[in-house]
């Protein structure tokens, strides 16, 4: 079981997940699309290819940027795609 929280709530949660680079990757089926707003940040990986990016927005509390996926990895990183990890304060427990 992971378990992914900001300001005292669950944003995602499964007992399935990848973990690459340290990171806990969530199917986006466990995360809380409540909490979650697409940004139009990107960034790229030399391995991984593009990632985007959403805000995570719990209790009026905004946190830019703080959840990414990647929704067309190059094939060295097919089993993330489009799985959410998280930085930026989220806590993620396994």
């Amino acid at each position: 079981m992971a378990r992914a929280t900001w300001q005292g709530e669950v944003v995602a949660e499964s007992d399935e997940f990848e973990v690459v680079e340290g990171n806990v990757y969530f199917p986006p089926e466990a995360i809380k699309k409540e909490f979650f707003e697409p940004t139009d940040h990107h960034t790229v990986c030399p391995w991984k290819g593009t990632a985007s990016y959403y805000d995570l927005v719990v209790n009026g509390q905004r946190n830019e940027n703080a959840a990414w996926y990647y929704p067309e990895p190059k094939a060295a990183a097919a089993n993330v795609k489009a799985h959410v990890a998280f930085w930026k304060g989220v806590t993620v427990e396994r």
